[in-house]
């Protein structure tokens, strides 16, 4: 997934169309709405348009990142209305190859953000922005064990089951911690990226088992988790790290409710993918594979400025 080479436009098709809609409206369609993750990728993409006059941009997604379907949908009007380009947040890697295929196919350049498309489907997009998923799960994990030590329980409370971002950041996250330490991994357990799911979720799992640490790899989810653990009076006595960084998320790192939260560069995805599909409509060339990264934000860094620029 990481082409890490700079890429070209190969297709006859879409260097025809690149030359041809050198204006035009450029759809940003994202897992879901109901984000302040994917609020934070809006204004990034928001702030990219302004510095491209020639072009407009549309922010959508579906009402939960579940809603596949509806996303895939979303895809298929853009490609419809004869967009000039697309910044997509894939929900599933299998299931909106397809509606990919079909905008390269239709001249219309594609940014993927986020989360990959599964292997095979390099060819119909230009760009791929995300954090390195693999590396942030892993760092995750040492954090982990550093906090809580090298055995004893951690449960993994994860969201969507084969999401791309998932893969990498809760696999390398397990097999890191497995790979490094005798500690026993209860789950993963999947939300579908639902906070009340999460909630209930950890809530069973904390009455079930005697835990050291925790892991929330998505924000509904980290909160979810979060609120659990404060119901249930863990809050402090386990060691508690969740993805995202949201003002709940905040707060529960400055409470000690989490030793920390893995804060991607959400701002920065939607910036830079904008960025890149404009480029592309102007014929230059873009970086195959662009890393938006990742910062662990604690009690001890939270106002600093590498964490106040990821933070939303």
């Amino acid at each position: 997934m990481k082409r890490l080479l700079t890429t070209t436009i190969v297709s006859g098709v879409l260097a025809a169309a690149a030359t041809i809609a050198s204006a035009g409206e450029i759809a940003v369609i994202v897992k879901t709405t109901n984000s302040n993750f994917w609020q934070n990728v809006n204004k990034g993409a928001s702030a990219a348009i302004e510095n491209h006059s020639g072009h407009t941009m549309t922010f959508n997604g579906p009402a939960s990142e579940s809603a596949i379907a509806d996303q895939v949908a979303l895809v298929e009007n853009a490609v419809n209305r004869g967009v000039a380009g697309i910044v997509l947040a894939p929900s599933d890697p299998e299931a909106l190859a397809p509606v990919v295929k079909r905008a390269f196919e239709s001249g219309i350049p594609v940014a993927i953000i986020d989360s990959g498309l599964a292997e095979g489907n390099e060819q119909y997009y230009q760009a791929f922005l995300s954090t390195d998923n693999c590396a942030a799960g892993q760092q995750a994990a040492a954090m982990m064990i550093d906090e809580a030590g090298t055995s004893g329980k951690v449960a993994v409370m994860s969201y969507v089951a084969g999401v791309g971002s998932e893969i990498g950041r809760v696999g390398c996250f397990v097999e890191h911690i497995e790979g490094n330490s005798d500690i026993e991994i209860v789950g993963p357990f999947y939300s579908q990226s639902q906070m009340a799911t999460a909630l209930n979720q950890t809530t069973d799992i904390l009455a079930a088992n005697d835990l050291v640490g925790i892991f929330g790899a998505n924000e509904p989810t980290a909160i979810g988790m979060g609120r659990a653990l404060e119901q249930s009076g863990k809050a402090g006595t386990i060691t508690a790290i969740g993805f995202d960084g949201n003002a709940d998320l905040q707060d529960m790192v400055k409470s000690g409710t989490l030793v920390a939260t893995a804060v991607q560069g959400s701002f920065q995805m939607g910036e830079l993918g904008v960025n890149a599909v404009a480029e592309i409509l102007a014929g230059k060339s873009v970086e195959g594979f662009i890393d938006t990264g990742v910062v662990l934000v604690t009690q001890d860094n939270i106002d600093e400025p590498k964490a106040q620029n990821v933070l939303y």
